[in-house]
């Protein structure tokens, strides 16, 4: 369930605040009508003795005609009261005029031999494209690799990673189409852009992600593999994921088997490959939990393991000479540096050089995508190593012996990411703030670092907007980290929209991200944003995460209902003009909102979440999130999940907020019966008139839909069902409204 890399997409968990900053509330609307009927087929199910009934399990079989036809007569319910809603035709404009005006920006940069590589979006296209530059100073000679809105047959395709060759000659990719994260890996000419061989495929799935590293030659590659064929039986299609070995030239199905077959069925694997070309590092998830076990392939020999899931090394990665840095939180759940000599794989041998000052934490890049995502590097004399204080990040420098430094220069309450290599000692870095849009810098090691030319273009101004970094109260007497955005001299009248999002799972921290065209439009309706810093996620270590997971999931709805609180306590706002936001892990977070909480929201908007916790582990992805969440086979755990699983907590004759779920049917990371479940349950139970709606796309995976013209009319119904529920019309304010 964690996205590639919160810093990569933040998918729902981060998009979605920006996305939803134009989301409103207030009064009620017009009155309406009942949603389609949904029968009730009741089966029951026993744990340790307890019956628990399923009213729409045959909503679980996406494939049957029967639930094709209520997805169709749900879909038809849902548009017919948002298009007869006044502002959505408005909403439509708003959207495609502000694609018109926004500036292409860049992602996903990587560096090879001097050059810089990048995905290009363009806010009018579905899909980026792959460019690369002389070097990350000279944007002029920007040089288009591959269109990926017609590089894949005239269709377009979603990069699920990728990385250039060492000597920047050629580059692999990982693409899939309509959202399904199932990807074959393409290897393009940097030159020519075109195709060298044959697609490798199934080197990428939702469930375990991928990864690759390429020989220093670029004569081939090492990469993740999936069970092809008859290799596994169907149910293991998407599990047991491998290391191969592919020489540019030979056809896939003859490459050559490196590590796997001893991993884990839930394995996430990602590669890297040692600055002399002859080791290869493994690094092996034990599904999305946080537990990570390390190995080394040296000239092609088989594999040495070095770390196991006991030894909390959760990151690795070459510094010179072939040296090991690792990430360590045996020590301390705030993480250490560790370095393991050349040649060496004795965990024992290894010296501590660095550890964080204060509260701070070090960053790890987590499941997923780490290879789009390092988060510490040794440069020449130098160590760079991110930290996160509650939310906020900034870079330390340390010498290879581990003394400290000082700081990178970075902005107060930022966000900083992608550390990649420049020069002997430097690195290039990008740093957003919640008002500055991201920026990317190369720092020599000393002095100020230099600004290079690919900053975010934006005409949105949001230096009048105020940040409040708050504290709340949780029921267990923790202080959870609370951020609040809104216009410098907004009353605290109690009567401001407000919208509240948070995550909090799998370790993934909440950080500062610039708010947007969207944002801009929001505060000049008055409205006010907040984001939440809960338990689950890594903002203050791994113990924080830990005190959201498991048995200890409730914390984090706690956490959010505190910070809920905190917003009406001190005025900023009342539940007559709260709104709530989250998706995947934050859907399950609104689902448990709606259940524990309902009367202290107005409205909930929750994307691609997961509510039937009794179930979620029989999905592919759901055994994956087995670490992070539990399983109903163990006692403590089954008691933990049924104690909060939204699905099973939604009582009849119940006043429920609004609520909006919406889901895709490609999404592999969470099944999108379990929207199909919450939504039925609830327009059963609400007595309170105010609507409970879904929305599938047909070409959406784990987020919004990859066709620009279906993401257009999402984001439309989406800010539409808000601004009709909390009686806000839309209003365009000058220029700066989107």
């Amino acid at each position: 369930m964690p996205q590639p890399s919160h810093r990569l997409c933040h998918a729902i968990a981060l998009a979605a605040f920006t996305a939803a900053s134009l989301h409103a509330r207030a009064a009620d609307s017009a009155k309406v009508p009942p949603p389609p009927p949904t029968k009730k087929i009741p089966v029951v199910d026993t744990y340790y003795g307890i019956k628990v009934t399923d009213d729409y399990r045959w909503l679980e079989n996406g494939s049957s005609p029967a639930v094709k036809a209520w997805v169709a007569a749900q879909n038809a319910y849902t548009h017919a009261y948002l298009e007869q809603q006044p502002q959505r035709a408005k909403l439509v404009q708003a959207i495609l005029a502000m694609r018109r005006e926004a500036h292409p920006g860049y992602g996903m940069l990587e560096t090879a031999n001097g050059h810089l590589f990048a995905m290009k979006f363009d806010p009018q296209k579905s899909s980026p494209v792959l460019v690369m530059f002389r070097s990350p100073e000279d944007r002029a000679s920007e040089h288009v690799i591959a269109d990926l809105n017609t590089f894949l047959n005239g269709k377009p395709s979603q990069p699920d990673w990728y990385l250039p060759s060492p000597d920047g000659r050629r580059v692999g990719i990982a693409l899939s189409t309509g959202g399904s994260e199932d990807a074959a890996l393409y290897v393009l000419d940097t030159a020519t852009g075109k195709q060298i061989g044959e697609a490798v495929p199934r080197v990428n799935f939702a469930t375990g992600g991928g990864s690759m590293a390429w020989l220093q030659d670029g004569s081939g590659f090492y990469y993740t593999r999936y069970p092809q064929g008859d290799e596994r039986p169907a149910a293991d299609r998407n599990f047991y994921q491998q290391v191969y070995f592919h020489k540019l030239g030979t056809a896939p199905a003859t490459d050559r088997y490196v590590a796997g077959k001893n991993f884990p069925r839930i394995a996430e694997t990602s590669l890297a490959m040692s600055p002399d070309g002859k080791t290869l590092l493994i690094s092996v998830a034990n599904g999305d939990g946080g537990q990570f076990e390390h190995f080394l392939v040296r000239d092609g020999g088989a594999p040495v393991q070095f770390t196991h899931y006991s030894d909390k090394v959760v990151q690795a990665a070459f510094g010179p000479h072939g040296a090991l840095y690792l990430l360590s939180r045996r020590q301390s759940d705030r993480g250490a540096i560790l370095r393991l000599p050349a040649g060496d794989t004795k965990l024992a041998d290894a010296k501590t050089l660095v550890t964080p000052p204060g509260k701070a934490s070090l960053v790890s890049a987590g499941t997923g995508f780490p290879i789009l995502d390092q988060t510490y590097m040794v440069r020449g004399s130098r160590i760079y190593a991110t930290v996160i204080d509650g939310g906020p990040e900034e870079i330390l420098t340390f010498s290879r012996d581990g003394k400290p430094m000082g700081k990178v220069p970075t902005p107060a309450v930022a966000s900083v990411s992608y550390l990649l290599p420049a020069g002997e000692n430097g690195l290039l870095y990008s740093a957003q703030t919640y008002t500055t849009p991201s920026a990317w810098f190369r720092y020599s090691g000393a002095g100020q670092p230099a600004a290079l030319p690919f900053k975010t273009q934006t005409s949105i101004n949001l230096s009048d907007i105020e940040v409040r970094r708050a504290f709340a109260r949780s029921k267990d007497g923790t202080e959870i980290p609370l951020t609040i955005l809104m216009k410098k001299g907004t009353p605290l009248d109690g009567k401001n929209p407000t919208l509240i999002t948070g995550y909090g799972g799998f370790g993934i921290s909440e950080t500062p991200h610039f708010a947007g065209a969207f944002a801009r439009f929001w505060f000049d309706q008055g409205g006010i944003l907040v984001e939440t810093n809960l338990r689950g996620g890594g903002e203050y270590g791994e113990s924080w995460h830990r005190a959201g997971m498991l048995t200890k999931k409730q914390n984090v709805f706690d956490d959010f209902a505190a910070c809920s609180q905190y917003v009406i306590d001190h005025h900023y706002t009342a539940p007559a003009h709260l709104a709530a936001e989250g998706g995947s892990n934050g859907g399950l977070l609104m689902g448990a909102e709606i259940t524990q909480h309902p009367q202290m929201f107005r409205v909930v908007l929750s994307v691609v979440g997961i509510y039937d916790m009794l179930r979620t582990e029989l999905d592919p992805n759901g055994t994956f999130n087995i670490t992070e969440y539990g399983t109903v086979k163990n006692p403590a755990q089954f008691k933990a999940l049924y104690a909060y699983s939204p699905y099973h907590h939604v009582k009849p004759h119940t006043p429920y907020p609004a609520v909006l779920f919406v889901t895709g049917d490609n999404d592999h990371r969470v099944n999108p019966a379990h929207s199909r479940k919450m939504t039925a349950a609830l327009q059963a139970a609400t007595d309170s008139g105010h609507p409970i709606m879904l929305r599938t796309s047909a070409n959406a995976g784990h987020g919004f839909s990859t066709n620009i013209d279906e993401a257009t009319q999402e984001e439309a119904d989406i800010y539409t069902f808000l601004f009709a529920q909390l009686g806000m019309p839309f209003r365009a304010q000058g220029a700066q409204a989107p």
